[in-house]
């Protein structure tokens, strides 16, 4: 591997404690292909990162999501490696990132923070909200992925041309965690060391407020990759709602009060909650129906070729 072929890409904002050491510490790996896109920093992070040598765009809007965006069509280097740059992650350990993707057995990699991180690198909420995001994305597309929300991540050029990004914010790890999936692409995890925030970078994380928007996105991205998981969840609210209703209703009957305008909500509530699950079975066979017709048009393409 030439390292001239990888480009390390590094969102920021406000990184000015921790964006110099970043960047030398790459370029001591071999790495001199570095683009930082700067949101707009008021700390100087811009001004010292091209001090060090690294090549500094700024960014057009606002949020981590929208900066990605930005840097992936700026970006012409076989290989891309992304990374944050609060200096929670180590440069040495980018060559364990690239490995499966130059030994042809991946198209992107993640590195998963959850197997070795250092003692307060994470709050207790943190790390609980990590865990259950993960498992709700496992169940949601199938998938034993470890840590999808990690910054540190690996890419083929070809598996960032066919990313079709749109979240602005701090969902933009989750997108492109779904994408991949999505495009099928090859996905592997590699286990690495994750660090505490240096004391003088603030948070830009609001634990619960993101963790929310993560959630939903997952969610609202399922509608395409598994209808019945995203239908399955509303029509069981419903169904549960009308079961709660409709105890209520039973426990009432049995005192001799009937409750009639209850009673046409409870079966109105399971009524909907059965068609939603129906909904979701007829889309989820509708979606299979689309990927064979895909799978069959690539295969003739292919012969063709």
């Amino acid at each position: 591997m030439n390292s001239a072929d990888v480009c390390i890409l590094i969102p920021t904002l406000n990184e000015a404690a921790t964006i110099g050491q970043l960047i030398k510490d790459f370029r001591q790996e071999g790495f001199s292909n570095i683009l930082v896109i700067d949101g707009n920093s008021k700390d100087g992070t811009g001004q010292i990162a091209e001090a060090e040598g690294a090549r500094v765009v700024m960014q057009t809007g606002k949020g981590k999501g929208q900066a990605m965006i930005q840097a992936f069509g700026l970006i012409e280097s076989p290989y891309v490696v992304m990374v944050d740059g609060d200096g929670t992650y180590l440069a040495s350990e980018v060559r364990s990132l690239l490995k499966p993707i130059l030994e042809g057995r991946a198209d992107h990699v993640i590195g998963n923070r959850l197997e070795n991180y250092s003692p307060g690198a994470f709050t207790k909420l943190n790390l609980v909200g990590n865990r259950v995001i993960n498992l709700f994305f496992d169940v949601a597309y199938g998938t034993d992925l470890k840590d999808i929300l990690s910054g540190y991540r690996a890419f083929t050029l070809e598996s960032v041309r066919e990313l079709e990004l749109n979240k602005t914010g701090f969902e933009i790890e989750t997108e492109i965690s779904v994408e991949c999936i999505l495009k099928k692409q090859r996905v592997k995890e590699v286990q690495i060391t994750y660090l505490p925030r240096n004391e003088k970078g603030a948070t830009k994380l609001n634990p619960l407020k993101d963790g929310f928007r993560i959630g939903s996105t997952i969610y609202r991205l399922a509608k395409v990759y598994n209808p019945m998981f995203y239908f399955g969840i509303i029509g069981s609210i419903f169904i549960l709602a009308g079961l709660l209703t409709g105890t209520f209703v039973v426990s009432e009957w049995f005192h001799g009060i009937t409750r009639i305008p209850l009673s046409v909500l409870t079966a109105l509530l399971i009524i909907f909650g059965l068609q939603m699950f129906i909904f979701g079975m007829l889309s989820d066979l509708i979606v299979t129906l689309h990927r064979q017709t895909v799978k069959l048009i690539q295969e003739n393409n292919k012969r063709e070729k």
